[in-house]
């Protein structure tokens, strides 16, 4: 009886039925290894201290030495991304199934494309997106970056939302002060840019006293919209990003530990994978409080004494 593949670690590949060649088998060792990470950590870190010391004018005579050590980055990171593509022996295109590997791959290449060469900006812009790559050796990073964007539905709901309060408030700052203040509340422009400044509560005493010297009846408006916008909507953004960053801890966990149902030989959890051991973890935790409530029962029942029916036997 053939048992099914064992999960591989994300970003590498998967045992396969057939015998891969030798030299798959080393790169895919050393791709893994913790000295190899070390390694590349230690010279995306040494590149972006090359890329600021770029940026003083008084090191221009070292500006042989900083070319010479560009070029050194550039052929460690095209080495390293040619070991992790040799790793998956005659299969490179699952090198590509992995979207971390395609930002790492797309980096790299990025600095061969014919027009990125000298000093242009567009240059400096994927050399410093190197620094980028770090986020794929922290487990912790990952999770993060993978929070924000599944919080982005999340997110567009809540802009949307503060842009159309947001919007209610200005109007109605413009009808209330546009005549009394017009630096503040002259135009709609001007009356969403005040108000946008004082969601950080620095100008909100100036604004008040003004406000005081119109009207007692300002300070409804100022106090309903702290209570709205800063408090309600920003609240309501951070359980948007907290409830994606537990979602992206527990697939990040399930990665580790789903194994492939779908049997393509790939050795990675798919998205449905870990979905299915995500509802079979709630599941056994629901199973969890159920019989500690039961638990609690026992005890409590008869004063100490242990209780016993046809369902339940406790020693």
């Amino acid at each position: 009886m053939s048992g099914a593949p064992a999960p591989a670690q994300r970003g590498t590949p998967a045992s396969s039925p057939h015998r891969r060649p030798r030299w798959a088998d080393r790169c895919d060792r050393l791709a893994r290894s913790r000295p190899f990470e070390i390694v590349i950590v230690i010279v995306i870190l040494a590149n972006g201290i090359v890329l600021g010391l770029e940026t003083y004018d008084d090191l221009t005579s070292a500006d042989t030495l900083l070319h010479s050590l560009e070029l050194a980055f550039r052929a460690v990171f095209v080495i390293e991304i040619g070991i992790r593509l040799a790793a998956y022996g005659r299969r490179p295109q699952d090198f590509f199934r992995h979207g971390w590997n395609v930002f790492d791959f797309v980096v790299i290449a990025a600095i061969f494309i014919p027009g990125l060469h000298g000093d242009s900006a567009l240059l400096r812009v994927v050399r410093v997106a190197r620094m980028l790559r770090l986020v794929r050796f922290s487990p912790g990073l990952r999770t993060i970056v993978s929070a924000l964007w599944r919080s982005i539905p999340g997110v567009a709901g809540f802009l949307a939302l503060a842009v159309v309060t947001l919007y209610v408030y200005g109007m109605a700052g413009w009808l209330i002060f546009g005549s009394t203040y017009p630096e503040e509340y002259g135009d709609i422009g001007r009356s969403l840019l005040t108000l946008f400044v004082l969601l950080s509560l620095e100008t909100l005493p100036d604004l008040i006293a003004q406000g005081m010297a119109l009207s007692p009846w300002t300070l409804v408006y100022y106090v309903s919209y702290v209570l709205i916008t800063v408090n309600l909507l920003l609240n309501i953004l951070i359980a948007v990003i907290v409830n994606s960053m537990e979602e992206a801890r527990r697939l990040e966990m399930t990665e580790r530990l789903a194994p492939d149902y779908d049997e393509d030989g790939d050795g990675v959890p798919d998205e449905v994978d870990r979905i299915a051991l995500t509802q079979r973890l709630d599941d056994l935790r629901a199973v969890i409080a159920e019989l500690e409530r039961e638990l609690r029962i026992d005890r409590e029942d008869g004063h100490g004494r242990p209780h016993r029916d046809g369902a339940h036997t406790r020693r």
